[in-house]
């Protein structure tokens, strides 16, 4: 079973996950998360697993800010709740969160290297 996000998710994140509330700015960021996450070519998923699928997730939202600020918070508050809601057990420190963050922002990570960093916090 493949876990789907919608708008109204990740919104939910939003709300939960970044201090102060702070306004979407570009939507178009939002729908293309939701719908980059759903790709499919020929019936056949893009992003076969969960922490590809999250990794897809991190790396659009640090490259297209949806919020006003605090964008890296989202983008990894995005992927680290889709893997919980998968049903993964999640351990993960601030420091870890903050260099994958950089790492993806900077460029140093392709999908294939952020889905391994992922991994490593599902253990």
């Amino acid at each position: 079973m493949t876990l789907r996000i919608d708008l109204a998710w990740l919104l939910m994140v939003a709300e939960h996950n970044t201090p102060g509330d702070p306004q979407v700015t570009d939507w178009g960021a939002l729908v293309a998360a939701v719908s980059r996450h759903r790709a499919e070519i020929f019936g056949h998923p893009v992003y076969p697993d969960e922490h590809t699928r999250a990794a897809a997730l991190l790396q659009l939202l640090l490259h297209v800010p949806a919020l006003e600020r605090s964008n890296a918070l989202f983008a990894t508050a995005v992927a680290y709740a889709y893997l919980v809601a998968c049903g993964l057990k999640v351990t993960t420190t601030p420091e870890q969160v903050r260099e994958l963050a950089r790492l993806v922002k900077d460029g140093g990570a392709g999908l294939e290297r952020i889905a391994a960093e992922l991994r490593a916090w599902t253990g």
